[in-house]
């Protein structure tokens, strides 16, 4: 199994067709999207524009779907949560289907949508999806960053470097494939101890502290191995637990 990591979307080349990708946003979407799922949620149906997200929305129960969504981590007016991983407890999103759109995470989302095998990873499910990729074993999996506004960011390169590392501890066949991939490693052996700190540090994580109070987030957000949610698209930018 080869192992690339991007950046951000517009890194991964526009002829690359891996044989699965795993999108990372650690401040906030896909642990937000992981523990949607955890809790019950129906599914999480993501969009990078707006106005699809709201026309497919409209055309759902009412009382069957949620609208999430933040541009520079701040709630969307009309919306019914932000990007919040701990807003989406069982007694809010069970059953439900979210209807999701952030800065980052879903444009991330869009890029690979036509990958054969799509899943979201996050610190909180790195285990889970470490053995999902062992599992299907594909040959070439695409590790995509979300970043922040297409550029770098420290927290998806962290957990990056954790899911592969992590695969690199359970297989020998495991082979990291480009310079991003063995730098997110050794990112990540470098915070693994402290992976909040990381966050925290961080310029999306300063970004949130002046936000206002997200003690609650950085802590979920840097919670390791704690779910076994997979997400996986079932269909374009549907994402069940799986």
């Amino acid at each position: 199994m080869q192992i690339f990591y991007f950046h951000v979307p517009a890194e991964m080349p526009a002829d690359a067709s891996p044989d699965a990708a795993v999108v990372i946003d650690v401040l906030r979407a896909t642990t937000t999207i992981a523990w949607a799922l955890h809790h019950g949620a129906e599914a999480v149906q993501a969009f990078a524009d707006l106005e699809d997200l709201r026309a497919a929305a409209e055309a759902w129960p009412a009382d069957q779907r949620l609208l999430l969504g933040e541009r520079g981590g701040q709630t969307l007016a009309g919306f019914d949560l932000g990007n919040s991983p701990v807003a989406v407890v069982p007694a809010t999103v069970s059953g439900k289907r979210l209807f999701m759109s952030t800065t980052n995470g879903t444009r991330a989302l869009d890029r690979v949508r036509q990958v054969p095998l799509l899943v979201t990873a996050a610190l909180p499910n790195r285990e889970a999806v470490a053995q999902r990729l062992l599992k299907e074993s594909p040959e070439t999996v695409a590790i995509l960053g979300s970043g922040w506004e297409g550029t770098y960011s420290l927290e998806d390169s962290l957990a990056a470097g954790a899911l592969a590392a992590r695969l690199q501890e359970l297989s020998q066949a495991v082979t990291l494939a480009n310079d991003e991939a063995t730098a997110a490693t050794a990112l990540w052996q470098q915070w693994r101890h402290d992976p909040e700190a990381c966050l925290r540090t961080a310029s999306h994580g300063q970004r949130l502290i002046r936000l206002g109070d997200h003690d609650d987030d950085f802590r979920c957000c840097a919670g390791l191995d704690q779910l076994s949610v997979v997400p996986t698209q079932q269909s374009p930018g549907v994402l069940r637990a799986i």
